[in-house]
């Protein structure tokens, strides 16, 4: 047990993956879940496995979201994990060694991500490097409603080893992230006053179609990476298209 860690998680409806990724940061001093209204076994299982949790009524986004539970943790360092991942045993050693020698402010990872059941090496999935390590009262989290990052003051380091990321289980997965996920990202263009237009909304998705299969070599993922390039074109044109929309007039 790593006594100066806190492991931290947002949850909602997360009872079918929230036990292993708990699992897989038992090592940690305290793990405090955050979660936001579950109508399943989330908070269940989250007691069940020893997790401190704490409960909102609302939903304020990803980013404002993750502040409350780095508010809520008591450790030295803090490790933000999703429900979707898991910390692997090199990854595991990696971080414990960190913590002793404490030579930064904070530790990017390396993801490792799956999609409809396959661990993407290409599309610009992988390496994907994102901050997860920081010392208590060094960094925050951005105030993004989606795909918030961690900011850090200071230097920053690299863990070895890879964050497992089950991001996509099956297609229904994948549909139903595109239209969260494209509504999220239009009211967050909005609210940065970015304006949207029907040509905005085809260009992006061309231009994320062929970023992922062709610029970040997708098509070495065979046949789901083509499928995940086509993902990603669709999530990038509704959200310029619902961008468009809830500005009410034609660009």
């Amino acid at each position: 047990m790593t006594p100066s860690l806190s492991v931290i998680v947002i949850t909602r409806n997360e009872s079918a993956r929230l036990r292993a990724c708990l699992e897989s940061v038992a090592f940690a001093g305290e793990i405090v879940v955050l979660d936001s209204g579950s109508t399943d076994d989330t908070v269940a299982i989250a007691r069940a496995m020893g997790a401190r949790v704490e409960q909102t009524t609302d939903w304020p986004g990803f980013g404002p979201q993750k502040n409350r539970a780095l508010e809520l943790a008591r450790g030295d360092w803090i490790f933000s994990i999703d429900a979707d991942e898991r910390v692997t045993p090199r990854l595991r050693a990696a971080i414990e060694a960190a913590i002793a020698r404490g030579d930064f402010q904070g530790y990017s990872v390396g993801r490792y991500s799956s999609y409809c059941g396959q661990y993407m090496r290409h599309s610009g999935w992988y390496p994907d490097r994102v901050l997860r390590l920081v010392r208590r009262g060094s960094g925050r989290f951005s105030d993004a409603l989606v795909h918030e990052s961690l900011c850090v003051q200071g230097p920053v380091g690299r863990l070895e080893g890879d964050l497992l990321h089950e991001s996509y289980a099956d297609f229904d997965a994948v549909l139903e992230k595109v239209n969260r996920y494209s509504a999220a990202g239009a009211q967050e263009l909005h609210r940065r006053g970015v304006r949207g237009s029907f040509g905005k909304a085809l260009g992006h998705g061309a231009w994320a179609f062929l970023r992922t299969y062709v610029f970040k070599r997708g098509f070495l993922d065979g046949r789901l990476g083509l499928a995940l390039a086509i993902s990603n074109a669709e999530t990038t044109y509704y959200r310029y298209l619902k961008l468009w929309l809830m500005q009410g007039r034609p660009g």
